[in-house]
């Protein structure tokens, strides 16, 4: 595919702008805006001889109409027709596919509708040609659903800056950065959350485990102590004979004996 972002093609017209003067730049600039392959002109709208005859009544228009082709769209050109030269076929083809690039940057899905406005196009047919052959300049890269009736546009060739583009886009890539900023800020403070709750787990931990060893070795030394025979003084032997039972015992005894002694004296 080819790729219209390098000024190859356009180089043989920055030669001729060396030697070309005054009216004569007005030619050299249809021819540009004319020949195939060509997408990208600011270097030819910057030439010093090309800008010398920009105010010359005969080169006005077609300065205009080269810097509508720079950033401008086939509507733009519409809405001026007047005030600059006529197309040529070649011409309103290629403006009509520039267009397209500057359509694609604020949505990458373009209705055949839309296009078929913005372009002036009557036919699906005339639209679908227009845009195979933008595909095939390298103008973009894209897919045609026709079912759907839409172009997706995957990537695009860069156009020349519109007047106070620039300036927006470096306040979107400021907004960017600072919205970059921000998460990078809150992730460190996420990390930092992070970090906090695990040290805190891990103390945590310690404290849980250390409680429960605490509790395990209470638990060991009640099972111990409940299992072991009481300790105390052994029991004397004699004990058994001075315990008040035992005197009881033995006197009742010895009245048995008494009452049994007399009954037989008495036989």
């Amino acid at each position: 595919m080819k790729n219209p972002h390098t000024h190859a093609p356009l180089e043989p017209f920055l030669i001729l702008s060396k030697s070309v003067k005054g009216n004569a730049n007005a030619k050299l600039i249809s021819d540009c805006l004319n020949a195939p392959g060509i997408y990208v002109f600011s270097e030819l709208f910057e030439a010093p001889n090309v800008v010398d005859a920009a105010a010359l009544p005969e080169v006005k228009p077609y300065y205009t109409l080269l810097r509508l082709f720079l950033f401008g769209t086939f509507s733009d050109y519409v809405a001026n027709a007047n005030d600059l030269p006529s197309l040529t076929p070649a011409q309103a083809i290629k403006l009509k596919q520039l267009s397209i690039v500057t359509l694609s940057e604020k949505n990458r899905t373009l209705s055949y509708a839309e296009l078929q406005q913005q372009l002036y196009l009557d036919t699906i047919r005339d639209l679908e040609d227009l845009i195979i052959d933008a595909i095939y300049q390298g103008v973009l890269t894209g897919k045609l659903d026709q079912r759907k009736q839409q172009l997706q546009v995957d990537e695009t060739m860069g156009r020349d800056l519109r007047p106070g583009q620039l300036d927006g886009m470096l306040e979107q890539l400021a907004t960017w950065n600072r919205q970059v900023a921000d998460l990078g800020q809150a992730l460190e403070e996420k990390i930092q959350h992070i970090g906090q709750q695990i040290t805190q787990n891990e103390h945590d931990k310690v404290t849980y485990d250390g409680a429960i060893e605490k509790i395990r070795k209470e638990a060991q030394k009640q099972l111990a102590s409940a299992s072991s025979p009481r300790k105390g003084p052994a029991p004397r032997g004699d004990d058994f004979y001075d315990s008040h039972d035992y005197f009881e015992r033995m006197g009742g005894r010895a009245k048995k004996r008494q009452l049994i002694g007399k009954t037989r004296t008495k036989a």
